[in-house]
Parts: C-alpha cells; structure tokens; sequence
C-alpha cells in the first residue's frame, strides 16, 4: 500500500511517499500507525501527537478505526484551514 505524507510529517518522516507491506495484524489505521512509528525516529516523532493528524483512506476522509482491507493508499497530513 502507498502511505503519503504532507507537510510536517513530509518534514519529520524525511520522505512524502513511501510502499508499506502491512504486517501481520494490522487492519486499520491505528494498528498503521503504530507499524510506522518503529520504522524510524522521525516517524516516531511525526506521529507523536495524533490529535494533530488526519488521514484519508483512498482520498476519503477516515478515522483511526477505518479498515484498510483492500485500501490502496492512506495519507496522513495536519488539519487544513482556510482563508
């Protein structure tokens, strides 16, 4: 699966796109989201405060519960605003 990644967490995880073999266990975004915090120190640090991230599965806005049976891709990015 493709996981993006937008601005700060392009930042702290050092990359904005990368292919993530989900492991053993993993079906929802959660259990995503604690796999790529022991990928490396910056995504640990990106995903330090989820208060502060938003995910979408395959374009659409999702939760940390949302399922990733079949999902293509998960983005994460900082809550948008505008003006």
């Amino acid at each position: 699966m493709k996981v993006l990644y937008f601005a700060w967490l392009r930042q702290r995880t050092g990359t904005g796109e990368e292919e993530i073999t989900l492991p053993e266990g993993v079906g929802d975004v959660a259990g995503l989201v604690e796999h790529l915090k022991t990928l490396s120190e910056g995504h640990a640090f990106a995903f330090e405060d989820l208060s502060a991230i938003k995910v979408a599965v395959d374009q659409e806005y999702a939760t940390l519960e949302a399922p990733l049976d079949g999902a293509r891709e998960v983005a994460f990015f900082p809550p948008v605003t505008g003006g």
